[in-house]
């Protein structure tokens, strides 16, 4: 049996500019660290010559009986877990279970964090030491690549590499800057961050794809946005490491307003009407996580206010998690010796 987990990310600028659409022409940035809320992947050999993968966040599961006559062995259900294991060439002979601590669709990267997970786990049982970089970059070309999947890269190195820290994203390469905040600092702004679970989940692709194409055919407002939103990222820095943790939630609702614009549906009337309610009982900034749409609403919100801002989103309905920022990214939590020895069959 082989465990491993990856954790899913908090976003605080830059989001939207991990887009190839966008970074390969303007550069990217983005400022992200990763929470102790983990996507859990379980290897085990298969009792019979099968490929089994159950899923307890999709309450879904598929058996595959023999190697696969098609290339496109990934289509249908489960494929993010099949594009991975085809990937490696592992079509028989072991058991995947998958599980995640928050539910999928919720805008914290965790379907790219699912995609590290099962990396890591399964270049684990083959013998190889990937680093973190090469796990993210993996993970990337499976689901960008491969899968032809309208996203970023922004969560794949949040969940390979784990902690607080400025990614940035060109067309030669990404490069990891970890963001070494004092304890105090580091430990106010963890205070001062609540997430609150919309009860609504959403595809991100549906968003994305309208962003990409905007970015593709250089539409004017989004692009505007987009710069507009990465010009935050150093801003963003500097505040934090001249220790005003303060200035991020003006910083954060300036960033949500300029989100907005990305694409029709980045919001909605509902969250909206959750957001001003925030803002008007303490919260100072805040936006919708990920891709928008639906998903956790994250807000900054100073002590003083937390009580009365959860009151009244939790009588409207909304669900608030609590969190630690992590700083351990990708792991193999136990191996107690499971060994695939099949060859990767692209890439």
């Amino acid at each position: 049996m082989l465990i491993a987990r990856a954790p899913v990310r908090i976003s605080f600028a830059g989001g939207g500019t991990d887009l190839p659409a966008y970074y390969e022409q303007f550069g990217g940035c983005v400022i992200s660290t990763s929470i102790d809320k983990y996507f859990y992947v379980i290897l085990q050999p298969s009792p019979d010559p099968t490929l089994q993968i159950t899923s307890s966040d999709y309450q879904t599961f598929f058996r595959q009986n023999a190697d696969p006559a098609s290339e496109f062995f990934w289509e249908g259900t489960l494929s993010l877990p099949r594009a991975v294991l085809h990937h490696f060439g592992v079509t028989r002979g072991v058991s995947m279970f998958l599980a995640s601590e928050i539910p999928p669709g919720t805008g914290l990267g965790s379907s790219s964090t699912v995609t590290v997970a099962i990396v890591k786990a399964i270049s684990t049982a083959k013998g190889l030491k990937p680093s973190p970089y090469e796990v993210a970059e993996l993970a990337s070309y499976i689901e960008i690549q491969k899968m032809g999947m309208p996203i970023g890269k922004q969560d794949q190195y949040a969940a390979a590499f784990g902690g607080l820290n400025r990614i940035e994203f060109t067309r030669e390469g990404t490069r990891v800057l970890p963001l070494k905040l004092p304890v105090k600092t580091r430990s106010a702004l963890q205070q001062n961050i609540m997430l609150f679970f919309t009860g609504s989940t959403r595809t991100a692709s549906d968003i994305l794809s309208q962003q990409k194409k905007a970015s593709e055919n250089q539409d004017p407002k989004v692009i505007d946005a987009l710069h507009a939103v990465k010009e935050l990222v150093p801003v963003v820095q500097q505040a934090l490491e001249r220790g005003d943790v303060n200035a991020l939630g003006d910083i954060l609702h300036e960033s949500w307003e300029r989100k907005k614009k990305f694409a029709t549906n980045v919001s909605n009337a509902r969250i909206d009407e959750l957001y001003t309610l925030a803002r008007r009982h303490g919260a100072r900034g805040g936006k919708i996580a990920g891709a928008g749409g639906g998903g956790f609403l994250m807000l900054f919100c100073a002590p003083d206010y937390q009580d009365a801002v959860t009151r009244e989103l939790e009588d409207a309905g909304l669900k608030r998690m609590a969190f630690h920022f992590e700083d351990g990214g990708a792991k193999v939590l136990m191996n107690a010796g499971l060994r695939l020895n099949s060859k990767s069959t692209d890439h």
